[in-house]
């Protein structure tokens, strides 16, 4: 079987946007890059069901988000002054999109029109700061939906993760308020797919805190496991979180260290390490699962490459397959079958 991956990446170097890859989910192996739109720095990258596609946008020295049709087309830019987004969700139910905005602080809400077209319909701007060097201002570097809808963000400047209420119209109402640990620095929050349980990464500590989700917003510290082996000492910074869909592992990606931490997923939702696999490349950013989750595939930031692992579906152990596939600069792994 073969699906095709698409990769957000940064523009600085040799990228010129977003590209896709054709994977075999049979051998794990990538082919055939082809450049799909051309776009300033676009870091992140998201599919409706119709097929649009939605990026981290610049235009005219303005950042924001950029839509896209099923060919790669333009449709249309929101952007503001400063610097563009670092996330986007669709949400198909209320026809909107939801962005992230690290340098400014900002929880954004699109309307989505028929055509795929975006118009900014509500924004929060987050206060506040934190004890780490990082954490001068808010820097909101995730928005998506909680199991039961409603958006939360992670703010890795304040170490908070704010839920709000979200109408038809996209009109936000803040409703619950999470405070991680001191200098964590919240980044991306994943839920497991059957328990009241969510896995919060923190980049600045590289930590996961497990976290009891009682829903509306409220959530329960339960466990915190770092991502890292006790021995090192060397600079970190995590990334990308994922949970496989029986609910029994749990992945994070490392830079740096640069490595997969690989997690099981005990019977009450808390976290055991189980491996750290390198990943053979520099500054993992983001990583996924291939639609049947036999395969994943890790893109570096700052060695241009994709490395591919098969995965045991019994053990939740990676096995390197290959590791010299180039993708200029990615740091976006979205699948699509």
């Amino acid at each position: 079987m073969t699906e095709t991956l698409y990769f957000g990446t940064y523009t600085k170097k040799t990228s010129e946007g977003i590209y896709k890859a054709s994977l075999d989910t049979t051998t794990g192996l990538l082919s055939d890059r082809q450049l799909v739109a051309k776009e300033p720095n676009p870091t992140y990258l998201t599919f409706d069901k119709s097929g649009h596609l939605y990026s981290v946008g610049a235009e005219n020295g303005e950042g924001g988000v950029a839509a896209f049709d099923n060919d790669g087309e333009l449709i249309n830019h929101v952007v503001d002054a400063g610097a563009p987004l670092c996330y986007v969700a669709v949400d198909e139910v209320r026809n909107l999109v939801y962005g992230a905005n690290y340098h400014k602080g900002e929880v954004l809400v699109y309307k989505r029109a028929a055509d795929g077209a975006l118009t900014l319909a509500d924004k929060d701007v987050h206060t506040g700061s934190g004890p780490h060097e990082n954490q001068a201002s808010p820097h909101v570097h995730f928005t998506d939906l909680t199991p039961d809808k409603y958006l939360v963000s992670c703010d890795l400047g304040t170490d908070e993760v704010v839920t709000y209420d979200v109408s038809d119209q996209g009109q936000l109402t803040k409703v619950n308020t999470y405070k991680s640990a001191p200098g964590a620095g919240p980044r991306h929050i994943t839920f497991h797919p059957t328990q009241k349980i969510a896995y919060l990464m923190n980049e600045l500590n590289s930590t996961v805190e497990v976290l009891i989700y009682d829903g509306v917003g409220q959530f329960t510290l339960l466990q915190t496991i770092s991502t890292l082996p006790e021995d090192w000492t060397d600079f970190n910074g995590t990334a990308a979180i994922r949970v496989s869909t029986d609910g029994k592992f749990l992945y994070g990606s490392n830079r740096g260290h640069d490595s997969i931490a690989v997690f099981k997923i005990l019977a009450d939702g808390t976290l055991e390490l189980s491996q750290l696999a390198a990943t053979h490349g520099k500054m993992p950013r983001d990583f996924n699962l291939s639609s049947d989750e036999k395969i994943v595939i890790a893109a570096h930031q700052d060695s241009d490459n994709v490395t591919t692992f098969f995965r045991d579906a019994t053990t939740g152990l990676l096995s390197k397959i290959q590791h010299d596939f180039i993708v200029p600069e990615a740091v976006c792994v979205y699948v699509k079958a």
